[in-house]
């Protein structure tokens, strides 16, 4: 069933002439227009610098918390020959700002190792345990968290009270109590007046290396870009012009770690963007985090030895496509443990813990409820959580924290720890929020819409102008478009286990591609159906010719969705309601309806109209069997019935119980109709029936076969089959609701 996963929202709106004037200088078409003045950006002043980023306008890095401190810390370090550790996460953010701070104090001379903690054995942040082995075994003098820091008050507050300075660059949440340490570079520190509050964790390492090295090291953005994208920080403002910038850097990269990596995913370094970070680079980092020892990723983003490199490179290559397989294998168990609760909690031994974010995301996708994934070893649960946006995940377990054994998150997205017998705790805390906040849980999320376009308004192009109000991201995201009133000339599905699907849309004179990942499923629907879709543009090359291509984010049905399937062998939903042997199956008259046989009865013409008007039937299957085909034999014409009425008068008497087959084929007659032919004589006493034995009336008053009430239901039956069996779709949707059938 095509049923819109968001509520659309379409903020088309009318420019005004001053505003056009403004952009008429920097050539904008009507849709890059468009979208500035959606996100606010009205003013020449404002227009030239969201178009127009400039590196010479990034803030001052000593305007953060604590940076000379840690600048003249760092520099006194390396002075005296310390010993430096970089201290990273295991995300792509995490390996970024790590490769980015030891660049740096590479350029600088400093003595400097980098650990990243793993995910399974250090767990997120400062890990007490790791800083121990560090302090004493590596004899380490000082060290400097990356991407994480502000909630590790224990182990800094060890580092410090054992002589080693602890220097925090972080961007996550701050805590009420932040740890001792020797300083706190954070954009939101209380005590900051760094202007943009949004840095991902390698945004705070560049401006450390930017303060340490006194210049701009563009030379670096492209990690930069790597780990902002990655990391999903708002795109406006410094993080812009950096990733702006950095994407520059990234497709022309000397890194050779990175030309590996990109060139085994497929890049296309002549087209590199956002979404060569979002959907091949980024993913392939992270895999090494959920998977494994992420240290490697520090090597292969910093070190210059291709060999190695290449080696790296694969091996995270394969470690994704371990991580895709391991995604797909819980998914699908997932999926069978889904309940009608309004929360799902799931849970299984031997889950992989680093994936259950991932699986959890893709499942709420599909059930648009919120959904937790545990992996269960020696009775305790750990996992992660994805909400919808009317519920917040957080706020309803933020206070029931005695139930576990760790928790943390923000409103859609959490991570736990907690003993199994407190599974039914948890679920009855999440299900109570809804009623004490009144939330409807099935409110969807919202899906803004840029405006509603032709096919014909848009081509390369249209992409070429999105470009300029790009990089896309959080606070500045892809344009989406509504595409409604076209036909699909061509719908098949293609990719793994033909999982995904492309249409071919036709409106007017204009034709283009369209592809849905994860509907494949749907191909006979969206061939029939009459749909609007949601979609954002991309460019399709292929055998050396470039196309636009649509991506369809979100589809809805017009009205009640009417799927022919009379020639197809199609699966059946399992909860659908079905109308056969001239009655429904159940008093429920579910989403789903099949349309399995045509009624043959008044009672069963009536169940059927009754069905297909229940307000809640959104897809009807016509399937449509139809019993002894007589809009395949007709009702009988004047020759036939003349051919039968000479044939009986040639044989007086006539066993038609072992000779009916006979005579249907002497007379060249169908013998289902050769047998209403006869009633319709019996009925006007033409012939008489008894025993099986038919006798001529030779003395039967004459009468006209249009006499005949057996005759006249016939006409009506063989016009009905007529219509079930061959009439579009719509034509008999439309016929049952007026009422206008007759069996």
């Amino acid at each position: 069933m095509i049923k819109a996963n968001y509520t659309w929202n379409v903020n088309d709106t009318d420019l005004p002439e001053e505003f056009l004037k403004t952009v008429k200088k920097y050539q904008l078409d009507s849709v890059a227009s468009q979208i500035l003045w959606q996100r606010g950006i009205h003013s020449g002043t404002e227009i030239e610098k969201f178009l127009n980023p400039n590196l010479e306008n990034l803030h001052d890095p000593y305007l953060l918390h604590d940076m000379d401190k840690a600048v003249s810390r760092i520099l006194h370090a390396i002075e005296n020959g310390e010993n430096i550790l970089i201290y990273g996460d295991y995300d792509a953010d995490g390996m970024t700002a790590s490769s980015v701070m030891k660049t740096a104090l590479d350029e600088l001379g400093a003595e400097v190792q980098v650990y990243l903690p793993n995910r399974f054995t250090d767990g997120y942040g400062p890990n007490l345990e790791v800083y121990k082995y560090f302090i004493e075994n590596e004899s380490i003098d000082l060290i400097i968290t990356v991407d994480n820091g502000v909630a590790g008050y224990d182990a800094v507050e060890f580092a410090q009270n054992n002589g080693v300075d602890v220097i925090i660059t972080d961007h996550h949440s701050m805590p009420s109590i932040l740890p001792p340490a020797f300083a706190i570079v954070h954009p939101e520190h209380p005590d900051s007046v760094y202007p943009f509050k949004y840095l991902a964790g390698v945004g705070v390492a560049f401006k450390v290396a930017c303060a340490l090295l006194e210049y701009i090291p563009s030379e670096m953005l492209d990690l930069v870009a790597i780990g902002t994208i990655a990391d999903m920080v708002s795109l406006t403002d410094e993080n812009r012009t950096l990733v702006s910038f950095g994407l520059k850097i990234l497709a022309n990269t000397e890194r050779a770690g990175l030309q590996e990596l990109m060139r085994i995913a497929g890049c296309d370094f002549d087209n590199v963007n956002e979404d060569t970070v979002g959907f091949q680079i980024a993913p392939r980092l992270n895999a090494l985090g959920r998977l494994d020892d992420p240290n490697p990723a520090v090597e292969l983003l910093t070190g210059w030895d291709e060999d190695e490199a290449s080696q790296i490179a694969q091996m995270i290559e394969d470690k994704n496509t371990e991580r895709k397989a391991i995604v797909d294998k819980i998914y699908n168990e997932a999926l069978m443990m889904l309940t009608d609760e309004p929360v799902q909690i799931l849970y299984h031994e031997g889950w992989h813990k680093g994936v259950l974010g991932i699986v959890a995301g893709r499942l709420l996708e599909k059930v648009h409820k919120p959904v937790i994934m545990l992996a269960l070893e020696d009775n305790i649960l750990r996992g992660s959580a994805r909400s919808i946006e009317s519920y917040d995940i957080f706020k309803a377990l933020d206070s029931h924290r005695e139930l576990f054994i760790a928790f943390g998150g923000h409103k859609q997205a959490a991570g736990m720890t907690l003993a199994l017998e407190n599974v039914e705790a948890v679920k009855k805390a999440l299900i109570d929020y809804i009623s004490e906040n009144n939330l409807d849980i099935n409110q969807k999320n919202s899906l803004v819409l840029t405006k509603a376009v032709q096919l014909s308004d848009l081509s390369l192009m249209t992409i070429e102008g999105l470009r300029k109000v790009g990089p896309f991201g959080m606070d500045n995201p892809k344009p989406k478009f509504l595409v409604r009133d076209f036909e699909v000339v061509q719908s098949r599905s293609m990719g793994k286990d033909n999982s995904h699907l492309k249409l071919r849309l036709m409106q007017g004179k204009t034709t283009l591609d369209a592809v849905f990942f994860g509907h494949g499923e749907e191909q006979l629907e969206f061939e029939q159906a009459e749909t609007s879709l949601a979609v954002t543009l991309s460019s399709n090359t292929w055998n050396g010719n470039t196309s636009l291509q649509l991506m369809i984010e979100d589809a809805q049905a017009e009205g009640v969705e009417l799927i022919d399937v009379r020639s197809h062998q199609i699966k059946f939903p399992e909860n659908a309601t079905v109308f056969a042997n001239n009655t429904i199956k159940n008093d429920i008259i579910e989403e789903v309806l099949i349309l399995a046989e045509m009624p043959t009865t008044d009672e069963g013409l009536s169940a059927l109209t009754n069905a297909i008007s229940a307000p809640n039937v959104q897809l009807i299957y016509f399937q449509n069997r139809v019993d002894k085909a007589y809009y395949l034999t007709g009702f009988g014409t004047r020759e036939q019935f003349a051919k039968l009425y000479k044939a009986i008068y040639q044989f007086p008497e006539f066993d038609i119980r072992f000779k009916l087959k006979s005579l249907a084929d002497y007379l060249k007659i169908p013998e289902i109709l050769l047998v209403k032919m006869i009633q319709v004589f019996q009925e006007l006493n033409f012939v008489e029936i008894n025993d099986g034995l038919m006798k001529v009336n030779k003395h039967a008053a004459k009468h006209e076969i249009s006499e005949s009430q057996i005759y006249q239901e016939l006409k009506k039956l063989v016009k009905a089959q007529e219509m079930f069996a061959l009439a579009p779709v719509k034509e008999i949707y439309h016929t049952l609701k007026k009422g206008e059938v007759e069996i």
